[in-house]
């Protein structure tokens, strides 16, 4: 059976089972989600000694609408279609369910509607035409909204028109096994490793883009994670990451992730060791975390082994801390990353191999080597706070400004709005360099926007 009708047959059967345990067990509407799995208390259900009143569901979600103005330059890829003013909307829906069968047993599922529209939807899809053999991420970094690499597919396109769509999508899609000694999850998950802010070399399996202020969900992968508990040591946890050749829609290993991390702490500092084969090449880490007074400082690096030999560092290291100044809670934190596979020159760095793949899978966001990043919040009042966020290439120099601010209105609803400033001259990483063989300048566009937030 091909994927296409795979992936309207889950529909169907996720609407089936959420309706059954719905109708068994008696959803618990608008109840928050547990953030560590708390399966219920046996006493929850005294009363009633069938199986079915055993069973625990706990629903949640959000919803995010968003409006977005952005202005194209005319020496940019945008020049062919016409530059300016966009004007962009779109929304996400998300649906959480997590049922507990047992102390040690539950399930986690996630139902994703997505829909957006625009003027840079449309132009989006005009660049495919004029550009058909390029990634659809080469010049927006991040990861696309599809399952060609992954296992299962489970997206949906239901409307894709010049200038909307609206997709459908399960993002979380799995079974976890609490045995007394651990943990075993298998299915569609979200994994973050390291303790990078900005940028996180440990975090091989779909990190967030550096740019990204909405960190709620982290798109899944399916995978299997097994997490021991070592006495006396610390804790052990590996995984396994199967994908697709999106060539040949084949699940091959040179596609795969297969990884190791051991965590053990020594006094007040914890250290973390890492390992793992990553598509076609083989990854050592390591990392620390300790605390100087009262800031946190952590450290983590990567050793790259490509299959030609041309071995590369990634490494990043922070520094947190929190105060009280004029009677106002601060935070902030100051990051270096250093990328050794990184190019002064841009042009020669979009033409290599081993850059252009890490671009196009979604897991590497630049292109020079030496970045210094910082982010200082000011809580105003409980209830609006106020945030700035700067990546900088410091060899350009050039990079990213990016000032918001955040009001909870409600419990529930929550207003969100900034503003995202590249600078730079030209010929810089931030400030746009001209495309091999073009005239196109890479610049993104400086956008505001504005996000309402609704969870249940």
């Amino acid at each position: 059976m091909c994927r296409c009708q795979l992936n309207r047959q889950w529909i169907r059967t996720y609407l089936f089972i959420v309706a059954i345990i719905g109708f068994q067990s008696g959803p618990i509407l608008a109840q928050t989600l547990s953030p560590t799995h708390a399966p219920p208390s046996p006493s929850d259900h005294s009363g009633d000694s069938s199986y079915w009143s055993k069973i625990d569901t706990h629903w949640g979600g959000r919803l995010k609408t968003s409006g977005r103005v952005a202005q194209t330059d005319d020496d940019t890829i945008f020049e062919p279609l016409g530059t300016g003013t966009y004007w962009d909307g779109s929304f996400n829906f998300r649906l959480i369910n997590e049922t507990f069968f047992s102390d040690s047993v539950f399930t986690d599922i996630a139902y994703e509607l997505i829909g957006a529209g625009g003027d840079t939807v449309r132009n989006t899809n005009e660049l495919k035409e004029l550009f058909p053999n390029l990634p659809a991420n080469v010049f927006f970094f991040g990861t696309p909204l599809n399952d060609d690499r992954r296992l299962m597919d489970l997206s949906d396109t239901i409307v894709d028109e010049d200038s909307y769509f609206l997709v459908q999508r399960l993002d979380r899609l799995a079974l976890a096994l609490m045995p007394p000694w651990g943990s075993i999850k298998i299915g569609r998950q979200a994994i973050t490793w390291g303790n990078g802010f900005v940028f996180n070399p440990f975090d091989l399996f779909n990190p967030f883009p550096p740019t990204a202020i909405d960190r709620d969900y982290k798109v899944g992968d399916d995978m299997i994670n097994v997490q021991a508990s070592i006495p006396e040591i610390g804790d052990l946890q590996g995984l396994y990451v199967a994908r697709r050749d999106p060539d040949t829609d084949s699940v091959t290993m040179d596609q795969a992730s297969l990884a190791g991390k051991l965590h053990v702490a020594a006094g007040t500092i914890e250290f973390e060791l890492m390992a793992a084969k990553h598509f076609e090449d083989y990854v050592a880490g390591g990392g620390a975390a300790g605390y100087v007074g009262d800031a946190a400082w952590r450290v983590d690096g990567t050793w790259t082994f490509l299959d030609d030999d041309d071995d590369y560092l990634s490494l990043v290291a922070n520094m947190d801390y929190s105060w009280i100044w004029v009677d106002k809670n601060f935070y902030g934190f100051i990051e270096y990353y250093f990328n050794g596979l990184g190019e002064d020159d841009y042009q020669d760095a979009v033409l290599d191999p081993a850059i252009a793949e890490r671009v196009a899978r979604g897991e590497l966001f630049a292109l020079g080597r030496n970045y210094l990043s910082g982010h200082v919040q000011i809580e105003l009042h409980p209830l609006f706070k106020i945030f700035f966020t700067a990546i900088n290439n410091i060899e350009d120099p050039s990079g990213i400004l990016q000032p918001y601010a955040t009001w909870d209105i409600t419990q529930n609803l929550q207003l969100t709005g900034g503003v995202n400033i590249s600078y730079g001259a030209k010929d810089t990483e931030y400030g746009g360099f001209t495309l091999p063989g073009s005239d196109i300048r890479t610049k993104s566009p400086d956008n505001a926007y504005l996000w309402f937030f609704y969870y249940f």
